[in-house]
């Protein structure tokens, strides 16, 4: 699948922030297409690339044995070749440097390494930066969400350990990842039915801050799940005060999680902040995660745009019921469909969407 034409791609479109990036990347260590993006963040202010962007791009570039341009912070101007003849390593650090989202920098490498060009052993990650931080999902939605509908969906198990949590804004948390190889195409998903919500999950965490803080964030997001006619006996969320020697600074939030009788899982979240209310923080997660149900769809709004790589490199069509489209999902499509074979087709009825991608089937070459 590789190529010598460079593709060229413009990172203002649409959402017109790192999503585009990551996903582009991504596409372009496991097709080995050389490509090359301009107005890299053209959606915010300051525009070009901040420490985790620069972190994900060298994670990448050293999975792939790329040539690699532009790479500093600032740049809104990078270009991106894969090497033909990759070296294999089974074992890969990044460290954004700062509290800049972990989650993040896993998003850009789990797509490059599900299908390792050693099938028999696991690839390994050791990842540092943030593990709670804002405009990102928490290591926690990574968890007990997006990872188990991975496993589920298509048939690999990457395997997390969280060895520190980090916080604003020093960063310094560090996490574990092991990701199995995937010899075949993976299957496609048929989700359309979710199925009544049995049960209610969730952590509400402080670290270097009074345990009431999570305890105060925990009862307001249950008292706003019993109010929407939850069952508080179907509710089991956990305040938890972390050790100073399982986290580097202080911070606060809550991630919930709901299990449907079909196997899905929806989530929210909210992270505390400095002069606002721990009851507004856990009814703003509380909210979100009604938001998510509302709509109908089998996954939340998170789990919409970081599907939309894997259902791209399945076997078969995939139909996939969700809430409204969000901007990151129409991004995500968007640079899928530049740079792969996948096709994706959206209905839109009221309040909900039905995802069909008809996807390429990839296989490492």
């Amino acid at each position: 699948m590789s190529s010598t034409e460079v593709i060229r791609l413009d990172g203002s479109v649409l959402e017109g922030g790192g999503q585009l990036l990551r996903v582009a990347i991504a596409l372009s260590v496991l097709l080995a297409k050389p490509i090359a993006i301009d107005n890299i963040r053209g959606n915010r202010k300051p525009p070009g690339l901040k420490h985790q962007h620069a972190a994900g791009l060298r994670l990448a570039a050293e999975i792939c044995s790329a040539q690699l341009d532009g790479c500093e912070l600032g740049s809104t101007s990078i270009a991106f070749r894969p090497s033909v003849e990759p070296q294999i390593s089974r074992h890969y650090k990044a460290d954004s440097g700062t509290a800049g989202s972990i989650a993040l920098l896993l998003q850009i490498s789990l797509p490059c390494l599900v299908f390792s060009p050693t099938p028999i052993a696991s690839s390994n990650l050791i990842l540092h930066g943030g593990t709670n931080a804002i405009q990102a999902p928490q290591i926690d939605y990574i968890q007990h969400v997006f990872l188990p509908f991975i496993h589920k969906h298509f048939g690999f198990e990457p395997r997390i350990k969280v060895v520190k949590r980090g916080y604003f804004p020093k960063g310094g948390g560090e996490v574990h990842i092991e990701v199995p190889p995937v010899r075949g195409p993976l299957p496609a998903v048929t989700l359309i039915e979710r199925g009544k919500v049995k049960a209610i999950y969730g952590r509400s965490y402080v670290a270097g801050l009074p345990k009431s803080v999570a305890e105060a964030m925990r009862a307001a997001a249950m008292d706003v799940l019993m109010k929407s006619g939850v069952d508080a006996g179907s509710i089991d969320v956990k305040a938890v005060r972390e050790k100073p020697s399982d986290c580097v600074g202080s911070g606060s939030g809550i991630v919930l999680w709901a299990e449907t009788e079909d196997g899905c899982i929806i989530a929210g979240s909210a992270l505390g902040r400095k002069g606002v209310d721990p009851g507004c923080v856990g009814q703003d997660a509380a909210r979100e995660l009604a938001s998510n149900l509302a709509h109908g769809g089998c996954v939340d709004e998170y789990m919409q745009d970081q599907m939309i790589i894997f259902l791209a490199l399945a076997q078969g069509k995939s139909r996939v019921k969700t809430g409204p489209l969000t901007l990151h999902t129409r991004t995500a499509i968007w640079v899928t469909e530049q740079l792969s074979g996948a096709k994706f087709y959206v209905e839109e009825s009221g309040n909900s969407c039905i995802i069909e991608c008809e996807g390429m089937g990839y296989t490492p070459s």
